[in-house]
């Protein structure tokens, strides 16, 4: 799952990941993401810091603290400055904008299979 704002961005994101093997479902504000991730339970949510009606970094300290969801992986970016406050609210990983293709995908994939071997208690 991706929450962006930005049509032309969703529409590289949603171009690099599904390159990559993912299908990808979008969400444009806060709310409504924090909602379908709930519904849905994706491998992973990526979004932006600043999103409207609920911000990225909020969606990520509800998902985290909610024992349904904290197994998403959530991956923010921004163009903030802002990598410690992604951290403390339980990202799995901060990015800075612009986002380039190689680097979203490898991070993406990486997270996602040391998320499965913790799951399965390997090392």
């Amino acid at each position: 799952m991706v929450v962006e704002r930005n049509p032309i961005v969703q529409r590289l994101e949603k171009f690099f990941l599904e390159q990559a093997g993912y299908s990808v479902e979008f969400a444009t504000d806060g709310l409504s993401a924090l909602a379908r991730a709930q519904e849905l339970r994706p491998a992973f949510l990526v979004t932006e810091i600043l999103v409207p009606k609920l911000d990225g970094l909020a969606v990520c300290k509800r998902l985290k603290a909610n024992a349904e969801t904290r197994s998403i992986v959530v991956l923010i970016f921004s163009h903030l400055d802002a990598e410690e406050r992604a951290l403390e609210v339980g990202a799995d990983a901060f990015l800075r904008k612009p986002i380039e293709d190689e680097l979203l995908v490898d991070t993406l994939q990486k997270l996602i299979t040391k998320h499965r071997e913790s799951s399965r208690g390997e090392p």
